[in-house]
């Protein structure tokens, strides 16, 4: 199934995507529809096209991997890492599908691109077994882990530069995970005004989702809504030679596997 949240007439509805159809349902967001709230059909369906769509949900927390990719190591010329490298970044970060990813005037002068799986947890997620990991996964979507590449560096951690307001689109469709049998075969791009930056696949993740899930509920409780950003492969715009960084005007859009388009523009900067 392939869950939506959206605007309708200034309220924000939940439903269900099928045939380009979205049904909306009675709960009043995705948390619900993961804590098994009642999902009966309420109102006639909608065309997909048609809908303002919104971030598929809030996450109460966001946790994200460094360096997960082999083909990201391998353009950085560094070792993979021995063990996941965890960071956060913050809910307020997130946006939805063409919302503008925007930032203060002067703040930052290196914001950069990142296609990521996001894994979004179903059930409370304590010191798991790999073997068992997958079963704590509601579904999956596309994020864009933007990251001020100055901030990031020159701050010596990753907070600031990774949570800027907007720095978070994810979107637009979250699958469930019986549509997903197995997320390491999953191909991913981004592309900046068209051209291709990163083309890579889910296999090239040195610590798989279900590895990810088990590492991190070992330091911290998972709960359900939390959202997992599973790092991103080779291709972002600071390590090319030139640089490619992204400005206002531009349009940024991540695919993963047939999960639809996440599209954002870069607004102007906020004075």
């Amino acid at each position: 199934m392939r869950w939506v949240r959206f605007d309708l007439a200034g309220y924000t509805r939940i439903g269900y995507l099928k045939d380009g159809l979205v049904q909306p349902v009675q709960a009043a967001s995705l948390l619900d529809v993961i804590a098994g709230v009642e999902t009966d059909a309420a109102g006639s369906a909608l065309p997909f096209e048609s809908l303002n769509l919104l971030a598929p949900l809030r996450p109460p927390k966001i946790v994200c991997v460094g360096l997960n990719y082999m083909d990201h190591c391998r353009e950085q010329k560094v070792e993979p890492p021995p063990a996941p490298l965890l960071f956060s970044k913050y809910p307020t970060s997130v946006i939805g599908p063409e919302e503008l990813i925007r930032w203060p005037k002067g703040l930052t002068e290196q914001v950069d691109f990142e296609v990521e799986l996001a894994v979004v947890i179903g059930k409370t997620a304590r010191m798991v077994r790999e073997d068992d990991a997958l079963s704590y996964v509601f579904g999956y979507t596309a994020a864009n882990d933007v990251s001020a590449r100055d901030l990031q560096f020159g701050d010596g951690q990753w907070t600031r530069g990774k949570s800027l307001d907007t720095f978070c689109p994810l979107g637009p469709v979250v699958v469930t995970a019986d549509e997903i049998p197995d997320p390491q075969k999953l191909p991913l791009q981004c592309r900046v005004n068209g051209v291709a930056y990163q083309d890579s696949n889910t296999s090239e993740m040195i610590f798989p989702v279900a590895q990810l899930i088990a590492y991190i509920s070992r330091a911290y409780t998972l709960e359900p809504g939390d959202v997992i950003l599973t790092g991103t492969p080779h291709g972002v715009g600071v390590f090319r030679d030139p640089k490619v960084f992204m400005y206002p005007g531009d349009v940024v859009e991540i695919e993963v596997s047939d999960f639809g388009v996440l599209r954002n523009p870069i607004g102007e900067p906020i004075e």
